[in-house]
């Protein structure tokens, strides 16, 4: 596992959101760039590489859009912004739940 056991899977989780926002970070300062492609990541799979192998390859993907703009462009705003927010809840709980976990190592090594 890249991360070790020490955090499990939360480690890969942590870092696999960490590229997911900054991907849709992209997508959402890219809404009016003609001929832009909207990326996401597929969570399951990127989890399972990052695992495996450290990385996230082969679990990017390109987004379908609902409603394809005139220029290119396959971003949708709305949803770029929804996905975002959810992803910055799942990796602040992910980060709370590591921040827990790193009290109860320090504690224990404390001999508290």
């Amino acid at each position: 596992m890249a991360n070790g056991n020490l955090f499990g899977v939360h480690g890969a989780a942590l870092e696999v959101r960490a590229q997911r926002m900054n991907l849709l970070a992209s997508n959402i300062a890219n809404a009016s760039t003609p001929n832009f492609k909207a990326k996401d990541i597929d969570f399951t799979q990127a989890l399972a590489s990052v695992e495996r192998q450290g990385g996230i390859d082969g679990a990017m993907l390109y987004r379908v859009p609902d409603s394809p703009s005139m220029d290119g462009n396959t971003v949708e705003l709305s949803k770029e912004q929804t996905a975002f927010a959810e992803n910055a809840v799942q990796y602040q709980t992910t980060l709370s739940f590591l921040n827990g976990r790193i009290n109860q190592l320090t504690r224990a090594l404390k001999g508290e």
